[in-house]
């Protein structure tokens, strides 16, 4: 997945995410942002890296966002891993 695609994705989720009425607030209260900050982060690979690992903690929330995209399931995950911050960490 190009990063580009992964930002696509991000953007995607992060729609989905604000017109949740449930799951929204949840993400607002764990990120301490806002709505406003919703809209001026938007673009910020950072952040839109935050959204994906937030929608991906939750395996109904996958299926959710992926049904009401039309994405396949490993997408979010997969875009997730093409963003920043998503490095592999090695344990040995």
């Amino acid at each position: 997945m190009t990063p580009q695609n992964a930002e696509i994705i991000a953007l995607q989720a992060l729609g989905w995410l604000a017109s949740n009425e449930e799951l929204c607030p949840i993400f607002l209260s764990g990120t301490g942002g806002s709505v406003d900050e919703l809209r001026t982060r938007a673009t910020d690979p950072a952040f839109q890296a935050s959204v994906l690992e937030f929608v991906t903690m939750d395996d109904a929330w996958v299926v959710a966002f992926c049904d009401t995209m039309a994405l396949a399931y490993d997408q979010p995950l997969r875009a997730r891993y093409a963003l920043p911050g998503a490095e592999q960490v090695s344990w040995t």
